[in-house]
């Protein structure tokens, strides 16, 4: 065994401090995401029945268009328990959107020092891009592929005088919840595609070429993944595949963006140390 004093105690002591620093550091930024998120969840489940009423808007854009009375929205929950556990569902889905500039401020913080200059000011507008096109995305779904496909499925119903059988849409608020959470993550998380694919040709693990190359690929993936993401009806699954692929030509686009911005670069280094 080392006796105290030697050098060997300390390197394991000069090694050990920067990881406490560290983790301390992480125990404080987190604490910080989870207060933020706590507070958000606390607002939105205090106006959780509000945001519920905002949400079926789109449901009764859709009875308008499908030449119902618009009047005569109505949701049922067939559990005593379930509105309420939708509530907090909604809290939390809403307190995690109202939180996320804070967490992603304090994730931000947290790796910020180990980054370059450079690579801090290449991060940044990363980093407001991502919830403005999250925004843009959720935008899509409620002003535009809620309502359609909430008018698909109100078209199957089988109502009038004429029908032996009335069939009508009467959805659970939990179902209808879970249907709108869905799209607006599916839309959200496609509309990262540029921001993901821009970062990854700023450190060289795509090129454009290579975007290129693997189009046709990237086509049947958008299908498979709407299929996936969305619920099973054409309009949802159209509707996310067709902007996957437009924002993978935007993907392409960025990366030449990037490639051309470093080629520009190095001329001028190489300029720079000719002289």
């Amino acid at each position: 065994m080392n006796a105290p004093g030697k050098p060997e105690d300390d390197e394991i002591d000069k090694s050990s401090a920067p990881l406490l620093d560290h983790l301390i550091e992480l125990r404080s930024r987190l604490m910080w995401a989870l207060a933020g998120f706590f507070v958000a969840f606390l607002i939105c489940f205090f106006f959780a029945k509000g945001i519920f009423n905002l949400l079926v808007v789109p449901f009764q854009w859709a009875t308008d268009w499908a030449g119902l009375d618009s009047d005569k929205v109505d949701l049922i929950y067939t559990a005593p328990q379930e509105f309420f556990f939708t509530q907090i569902k909604l809290a939390m889905f809403g307190g995690l959107v109202l939180a996320f500039p804070l967490i992603a401020t304090q994730i931000y913080k947290f790796i910020a020092p180990g980054l370059y200059r450079n690579e801090r000011q290449a991060f940044l507008p990363f980093l407001i891009a991502s919830p403005v096109l999250f925004l843009i995305g959720a935008a899509l779904v409620y002003f535009f592929f809620t309502p359609m496909v909430m008018w698909f499925f109100l078209s199957m119903q089988q109502t009038g005088p004429d029908n032996e059988v009335q069939i009508s849409l009467l959805p659970r608020v939990s179902e209808y919840l879970g249907l709108i959470m869905t799209l607006i993550f599916s839309f959200g998380l496609v509309f990262q595609l540029p921001v993901v694919t821009t970062l990854m040709a700023r450190v060289g693990l795509l090129s454009s070429q290579g975007l290129v190359d693997k189009r046709k690929y990237a086509i049947v993936i958008a299908f498979v993944v709407a299929a996936v993401l969305t619920p099973p009806d054409p309009v949802s699954q159209i509707g996310l595949a067709l902007p996957t692929i437009l924002l993978y030509e935007i993907s392409i686009w960025l990366a030449r963006m990037v490639e051309r911005k470093r080629a520009e670069e190095e001329a001028r280094r190489a300029a720079q140390a000719e002289i």
